[in-house]
């Protein structure tokens, strides 16, 4: 086992740490995220399975002057966030119609990858060279901070993808309150929430044929490996997703097939593994009208508007203050 007295030289060491060393064991989905990855999470929304890229590019195709009307507000100018920007595809449909419109505002996403950022700021640079960029590093909760002191114009933060849907309610509700207290109250949050549907549907989005999302879950090995030493072999270990309808949570597995010890050499940590034996890496949670009212008001904020496509698949919700 590992030396108390080493310190960790990063926070990535630090979890990775607590959670193999935790029963069960678990790790953030937040590190499935670095060049391989972003090009693998690419690659999964381009999946005929992976319904919420396309139902939420619809929408937004379908309802972007309005949409554009309620971010401008009275005609003032004003700031963009979005939080997990990864590669744009949805928000330039907004970005383009903003500047169609000569409407005065600066785009700034926000991303824990600093290699989507620069890929991001280069597309628009060849695409849309009009949009004032200003790229964030961080994760959402440090940045969230940031764009509370950012005092100087009218905010709109969008986090589209329903990447809510990676934190259980309770979180949800801790991440909207700090949300709310990053707003002012002209500002708007406009945000993605996956809703429940058939089951079957649900489980072939995150347990695809062609097996992209298998190596998007084992990302989280390939980079411990890399980044840290490690020495885990993937092909011990099995994907496997579950979603229970009830609750509406789609939880992502990695499995043990083997007995077997893997080590982590920059951690000094040797992490055993029984046969079966679980590492969670990731919920995907669902939700309906009922659920996000409750999250809203739970958080101190309340829907104005939402936007659906036509089966309600999918919403994108509309808060404020």
């Amino acid at each position: 086992m590992r030396n108390q007295t080493t310190t960790f030289t990063s926070i990535f060491e630090q979890e990775v740490y607590e959670g193999l060393t935790a029963h069960p064991k678990y790790l953030s989905s937040k590190y499935f995220y670095d060049e391989v990855g972003d090009k693998l999470f690419q690659d999964i929304m381009a999946m005929p399975e992976y319904y919420l890229t396309d139902c939420e590019f619809n929408i937004l195709e379908a309802n972007k002057t309005e949409i554009v009307d309620l971010f401008v507000d009275h005609g003032e100018p004003f700031s963009l966030f979005e939080l997990g920007a990864g590669d744009g595809k949805k928000t330039k449909i907004l970005l383009r119609h903003l500047v169609e419109r000569n409407i005065q505002f600066d785009y700034r996403p926000i991303d824990i990858s600093q290699n989507a950022l620069n890929e991001l700021e280069n597309a628009l640079f060849k695409e849309i060279p009009e949009v004032d960029i200003n790229p964030l590093q961080g994760t959402y909760f440090d940045t969230l901070r940031d764009i509370g002191e950012s005092n100087g114009r009218r905010k709109v933060i969008l986090f589209l993808g329903s990447n809510i849907g990676n934190l259980l309610h309770l979180q949800a509700v801790e991440f909207l309150k700090n949300m709310k207290d990053a707003i002012n109250p002209d500002d708007l949050i406009f945000m993605g929430f996956d809703q429940k549907k058939n089951p079957q549907t649900i489980l072939d989005a995150y347990n695809d044929q062609a097996g992209i999302t298998e190596a998007f879950n084992k990302n989280i090995l390939t980079r411990i490996n890399r980044e840290m030493g490690a020495d885990f072999n993937l092909d011990n270990f099995l994907h496997w997703e579950v979603y229970d309808p009830q609750s509406g949570t789609a939880k992502s597995y990695l499995v043990s097939k083997v007995e077997q010890v893997a080590y982590i050499e920059s951690l000094d940590l040797e992490v055993p593994f029984k046969r079966w034996e679980t590492i969670h890496t990731e919920i995907s949670q669902k939700y309906d009208d009922t659920i996000v009212t409750w999250l809203a008001e739970e958080a101190g904020l309340e829907i104005a508007t939402s936007f659906s496509d036509k089966e309600e698949n999918y919403k994108d919700y509309v808060f404020t203050k």
